[in-house]
């Protein structure tokens, strides 16, 4: 399920890739080769002579102590310390270019009109110009060689004819990605595949991040969540050690003293579960939600993700629409 389509019988707030979404040819290539999918994360340019500094102290991620070039995974909160929308940002000195998910761009630019000065920063919507394309699978490094394409180093991004390459750190849910024209984004795609990757449609995209065990808005992010809730302190989502940033309080105190009472964790399914209801149950009890699901293939089935609560443990059984499903660690070790 993409974000531009729906499953009427999954509930709001649960991505479900089917075995229709994707051919066999896409999935092995997701496990085994290199896939190339455009992603339709929303472009957004923030500039001005105090675009760094005002970003800084709104975002989850420190985005300043990098450097210019840097690539950087993190959040808007609000100031209660739940997560607006996730988002990537190049850092493009003089100027940030966000990545963040349509159904999130609204809330966050309402949040840039209140809160950042227009003397020192201001933000353009370049999403109706730009396109993001993204690279997953184990082969992706291969293919991008044979392409004869230069890949930045890991946590960077590159500017070369305006077209701007990124490369987040290892355990990220892709392994490389393009940002520019819809003509250039088009010509890099047809390239790749000429070089041995397999163009496939957004779901890809989708496996591969359950495989890394990464949240999506709207699936595991929701207007409830928290930071630590879905992994930002293991996928360096979050900075402790950077100044203040809207809603640090609560993710500072979290982090000092506590924990959250749920948290993501991965579900291997023994059979396919009926999606139309997708709370997860333990020993009678209602424990949390499935959040996506995806068909692996024959070899390993259903993989799916879940907000559940702590006291679930991995490698216990839970069940959910009439199947049942052993909780792992992420990321997942999808050939086991």
């Amino acid at each position: 399920m993409s974000d531009s389509t729906a499953n009427s019988r999954v509930p709001d707030g649960t991505c479900v890739v089917e075995p229709d979404d994707l051919s066999s040819e896409a999935v092995t290539a997701v496990l085994q080769g290199a896939v190339v999918a455009r992603s339709p994360h929303a472009v957004v340019q923030i500039a001005g002579p105090g675009a760094l500094q005002c970003l800084q102290g709104l975002i989850t991620a420190d985005v300043e102590t990098p450097g210019d070039g840097s690539f950087r995974y993190g959040a808007l909160l609000t100031p209660k310390g739940m997560i607006v929308s996730d988002m990537w940002v190049a850092r493009r000195d003089p100027s940030l270019v966000l990545y963040l998910p349509q159904r999130g761009k609204d809330a966050v630019l309402t949040t840039f009109k209140r809160s950042l000065p227009p003397r020192l920063a201001q933000f353009t919507d370049s999403s109706a110009e730009r396109r993001a394309l993204r690279i997953v699978g184990p082969r992706a490094l291969d293919v991008l060689a044979q392409a004869g394409l230069a890949v930045p180093e890991s946590g960077r991004s590159e500017t070369n004819q305006d077209v701007t390459a990124a490369r987040p750190a290892q355990g990220h849910p892709f392994v490389l990605q393009y940002e520019g024209t819809a003509e250039r984004i088009d010509k890099l795609s047809s390239m790749l595949v000429d070089a041995g990757a397999v163009s496939a449609p957004y779901e890809a995209l989708h496996m591969s991040r359950i495989l890394a065990g990464w949240p999506s808005l709207n699936a595991e992010i929701d207007t409830k969540t928290l930071p630590q809730e879905v992994r930002f302190d293991e996928i360096d989502g979050v900075s402790h050690s950077k100044g203040c940033y809207l809603g640090q309080e609560t993710v500072a105190r979290l982090h000092s003293r506590g924990h959250t009472n749920k948290r993501i964790l991965g579900l291997r399914f023994d059979a396919k579960p009926d999606t139309s209801s997708v709370t997860i149950m333990h020993e009678d009890r209602q424990v949390g939600r499935i959040t996506s699901i995806c068909w692996f293939g024959p070899a390993i089935g259903y993989l799916g993700l879940g907000m559940i609560r702590r006291e679930v443990e991995v490698g216990q059984t839970v069940r959910s629409g009439g199947a049942t499903a052993v909780t792992e660690s992420l990321p997942f070790e999808a050939s086991s």
